[in-house]
């Protein structure tokens, strides 16, 4: 029952991320709201839901954007895991809590996508792309609570 429900949230998540999110975008930044499931789930569940999460809802994006397949499932898996470590360290009650670390997390997800370019190759213009980084993080902080709210919902679900 709880892989349903992940399963369908990351896919009517992956499905508004693809079709309404990009009228919301902001000089072109909208935010990963996949990336923002994947850290509150790792903080509430721990490192291998981060890490499962990760690998699925980058495979999903990475399928579904058409880009350079297996870029987001490397960051998002690592961004993940990264969440997941917190999982015993933090107070999961804690109502900044998921604005923090969703802003974090979309920080580390962005240079590890950076990373991953420059290592394949790939021409990156750092200043733009951390000006873009930043704004995706603050895009991603807005809406950190209410999707970790949703999150923590389905987690909860026995």
């Amino acid at each position: 029952m709880k892989s349903l429900a992940w399963g369908l949230l990351l896919l009517s998540v992956l499905i508004i991320q693809a079709t309404i999110l990009p009228l919301c975008a902001i000089k072109g930044i909208r935010p990963d709201l996949l990336l923002i499931i994947v850290v509150s789930s790792a903080l509430l569940l721990g490192k291998e839901q981060g890490v499962g999460l990760g690998f699925f809802a980058g495979l999903l994006q990475d399928l579904a954007s058409g880009n350079i397949f297996g870029l987001n499932v490397l960051s998002k898996m690592a961004t993940g895991y990264l969440a997941g470590i917190m999982e015993q360290k933090v107070f999961k009650e804690k109502a900044l809590l998921p604005i923090l670390a969703v802003s974090l997390a979309s920080l580390f997800n962005g240079i590890a996508v950076l990373l991953i370019l420059a290592t394949l190759g790939y021409n990156v213009v750092l200043p733009v792309s951390l000006v873009n980084i930043f704004y995706g993080m603050l895009y991603n902080a807005v809406l950190a609570a209410p999707v970790h709210h949703v999150v923590r919902r389905i987690a909860a679900i026995e």
